[in-house]
């Protein structure tokens, strides 16, 4: 297990130093800002526990949840395609409802839901769904994960106490990454 974790470590390092360049510099093939949170989204899979209860034993998905109108245009599906945690596949499913979103592991909200939001995750609560948005003040209103543009790179503000709420544990070397809030 030590081994799997110093791996994907190692995976989400060498990735975020790839992909930093690429999205500072002008070159015409750099992923787009959704092509990385996608990557972003893979990774928080294997840097998150979930509680036993909320994934079973086996070859039972992981599930990525987009709830809202989905910005991704296939970049998530691109991302996780063939791609296993832990033995478990990734699987990445369009949502219309918070009642939906229950059945996920990690959950990305997306701007078209702002409204939305408080109803949303008091939907959530007491369920062990990893919550991720790129909408202001979601850490503040209860969101686990923000992604946030910081001179051209995406990066992440992470809600642990919200995360441990629903029975998350985020690594310390994911915490480590996080940027702090302004």
């Amino acid at each position: 297990m030590r081994y799997s974790f110093i791996r994907c470590l190692t995976v989400l390092s060498v990735g975020l130093l790839l992909l930093g360049p690429a999205l500072a510099s002008g070159q015409e093939n750099r992923p787009s800002e959704y092509e990385v949170k996608a990557a972003f989204l893979f990774n928080f899979a294997k840097f998150v526990q979930w509680p036993a209860s909320a994934v079973p034993p086996g070859a039972s998905p992981i599930v990525i949840g987009v709830l809202g109108e989905n910005p991704f245009h296939g970049d998530l599906q691109r991302t996780i395609e063939n791609k296993k945690v832990d033995d478990h596949p990734l699987v990445a499913r369009d949502l219309h409802s918070a009642s939906e979103a229950a059945h996920c592991h990690i959950l990305f909200i997306c701007a078209s839901e702002a409204g939305r939001l408080p109803e949303i995750l008091d939907q959530l609560q007491g369920k062990s769904v990893l919550t991720v948005a790129d909408m202001d003040h979601f850490t503040e209103s209860g969101g686990m994960i923000r992604f946030v543009l910081r001179e051209s790179r995406v990066r992440f503000e992470i809600n642990n106490e919200a995360a441990r709420r629903a029975k998350l544990k985020i690594s310390s070397k994911l915490l480590a990454l996080a940027i702090r809030a302004p």
